[in-house]
Formats: C-alpha cells, sequence, structure tokens
C-alpha cells in the first residue's frame, strides 16, 4: 500500500513537474506597431501579468513598418516562440503576414487592428480581439450631443473638427460613428470640417485642425473627434493657440491613455472635455492567455472579441479606471 501511494504520489509531482517544464518552454511574441504609445505600454504589462501567472515567456517587440514586422516574425521563429500577438503597422501586409507566420510554423492572433486581404475583406480566419469602433464612436458623438444642449448652443453655429486618419479603417469607423450621432441629432454636414493628420499624433493633429481653425475663423464655438485622445488633444491644443476659450470646446478623445488622464489632472479645466476609456487590460491580458491556452491546450481562441468603452470625465474618471481594471 506504501508502494502504491508513493507511486501516485511520485507520478503526481512528475505530471506537475512537466507541466511547470512545458510552461517554461512556451513562448509567445507580442508585436505593436508603436511601442512609444502609453496604450501599447499598457497591453505589454497586462501581458506581462498573464505570462506569470502561466509560467510563460512573452517576447516584446516593436515593428513600426512592414520590414520589421516580417523581420519580427522571423526573430521569433529563430527563437523557438509557438505563437504571436500582432497589432500592425498596416492591415493590407495581412496575407504576408499569414504566410510568414506559417512558414516559421507560429500562431497567432490580432489586437486593435484587424487584418485584411487584397480584397479589403477582414481575415477571418485569423483570431481577433479588438474595439467596437462604430459603437464608441457613437458613444463620443452621444456625449457631444448631451453637452451641446447642456451648454445651449446653437448647432447650426457650431464646427466640428473631423480630425482624420482614413488609411486605418478603425479610424474611420470610430470618427464616422461620432459624426452619425452627430447629424442625427441636427447638426449640419456644411459644418463638419476634416483635418487629416499625417501621423495618429497630438502634434500632427494640431498642426492639422490649425488650418481648419484659420479658415474659420468666425466660428466660436467647436467639437472635435478623432482616432484616440491624441488627435482630439492636437485639435484642442490648436484651439488653445488661436485664442479659443476652454468653455468654448468639447473635445472627447477614445483610449483614455495618460495623456488624457493629464489633461484632467489640471488645476484649470481645458477644451478636453472626456474619453471613452477602452481597456488595455483586456487585450493586453487576454490575448495573451488566450494564445497561451492554444499553444498548450490545443484551445483555439474566438475568431472576433470586441470590447467596448465607457465614458470618462474630468470628475469621474477615477472610478471608470477602477470599473475597467486600470486603476
Amino acid at each position: 500500500m506504501r508502494f502504491i501511494k508513493a507511486a501516485i504520489l511520485a507520478g503526481t509531482v512528475a505530471i506537475i513537474a512537466a507541466g511547470s517544464a512545458f510552461a517554461a518552454d512556451v513562448k509567445i511574441g507580442f508585436i505593436v506597431k508603436q511601442p512609444e504609445e502609453p496604450w501599447f505600454q499598457d497591453e505589454w504589462k497586462f501581458a506581462d501579468v498573464a505570462a506569470k501567472e502561466k509560467g510563460f515567456t512573452l517576447v516584446k517587440i516593436g515593428a513600426e513598418d512592414g520590414e520589421k514586422v516580417q523581420s519580427a516574425i522571423d526573430n521569433l521563429g529563430a527563437q523557438g516562440a509557438q505563437g504571436f500577438i500582432i497589432c500592425t503597422p498596416d492591415v493590407k501586409l495581412g496575407p504576408g503576414i499569414v504566410a510568414k507566420a506559417t512558414a516559421n510554423e507560429l500562431k497567432m492572433m490580432t489586437v486593435d487592428d484587424r487584418l485584411v486581404g487584397a480584397d479589403g475583406k477582414p481575415l477571418e480566419d485569423v483570431p481577433h480581439m479588438g474595439i467596437s469602433a462604430s459603437k464608441i464612436g457613437e458613444a463620443v458623438g452621444q456625449a457631444m450631443v448631451d453637452e451641446i444642449k447642456k451648454r445651449g448652443w446653437d448647432m447650426k453655429t457650431v464646427g466640428a473638427i473631423r480630425v482624420s486618419y482614413d488609411q486605418l479603417p478603425t479610424a474611420v469607423d470610430r470618427v464616422e460613428g461620432a459624426l452619425s450621432v452627430l447629424k442625427a441629432a441636427g447638426f449640419p454636414q456644411a459644418n463638419i470640417f476634416d483635418a487629416p493628420q499625417a501621423k495618429t499624433d497630438t502634434e500632427a493633429a494640431l498642426n492639422a485642425a490649425t488650418v481648419v481653425l484659420n479658415k474659420n475663423a468666425g466660428i466660436k464655438h467647436w467639437v472635435a473627434v478623432g482616432l484616440n485622445d491624441e488627435s482630439v488633444l492636437g485639435a484642442v491644443r490648436a484651439t488653445e493657440s488661436v485664442g479659443i476659450p476652454a468653455d468654448g470646446v468639447i473635445g472627447i478623445g477614445i483610449g483614455g491613455a495618460e495623456s488624457a488622464i493629464n489633461e484632467f489632472k489640471k488645476p484649470t479645466p481645458t477644451g478636453f472635455f472626456g474619453t471613452v476609456i477602452i481597456s488595455p487590460k483586456r487585450h493586453g491580458y487576454e490575448t495573451a492567455l488566450n494564445m497561451y491556452e492554444w499553444i498548450a491546450n490545443g484551445k483555439q481562441p474566438e475568431k472576433l472579441t470586441l470590447t467596448a468603452g465607457q465614458l470618462a470625465l474630468r470628475d469621474n474618471y477615477t472610478e471608470v479606471r477602477k470599473e475597467l481594471g486600470i486603476e
């Protein structure tokens, strides 16, 4: 009996040890297009949490263009990784990324931006966790409509800066989602001004928005929509540079980045009215966990998972961040 118990115990220990050894052998890449941006830093941070929980190795790689993406995938293959998560700098790189992953025998899934094929349609066979861009845009638009009414503005006299980055489908969906709600509430199409930005950062948005403001100096009340917090902050900085007071501006960003939180922390309110916070926790933690389960247990992730956001304002952003698991 003692021998049997000892054998069972030894077998159990062996199984646990083998499981731990296997987890330690799992290596997962997490490739992002703009590693310096707070959003991607947070995704990496939460992916690290999953790695520590499960005991696998996480390889974080920044790849700002197609050539670096190809190199990153080859590098992961050479390191003996079994899979990777990617937010690509260009969704049209989809077929090439899939081919490179296949050549390196790597499982792959996408996060934030969904890959498209040569026909412009999503690559539905690649598991993806993204954002319901249109719904989040609609939340921005509804918040703007509510605040315009609260301030007693006449929509016919309000201008809208559409900070645009139309080469990215999710950017179009977010911005058009917001504008669709504004127009449904009676906002004139003629009062919407396009401000195309060269990059998705604050400086590019400031430059683009300044052109719009200078061409329409007679408009005293403005709303600003864009892909992310940085785009809207650029528009807000532009209104400040031309002398429009903060109470004449309603800028609502998307993302809940540190730049947005810093704006809320300023002692005096600015034209940056709010942000729809998207939780990088799910996008970082869950994608890394899903990839691990796929590698370790053969459990393939859902083909499409869409997350939502929550409006945060100057007076409630701390509570919203806690609800989303960020604080």
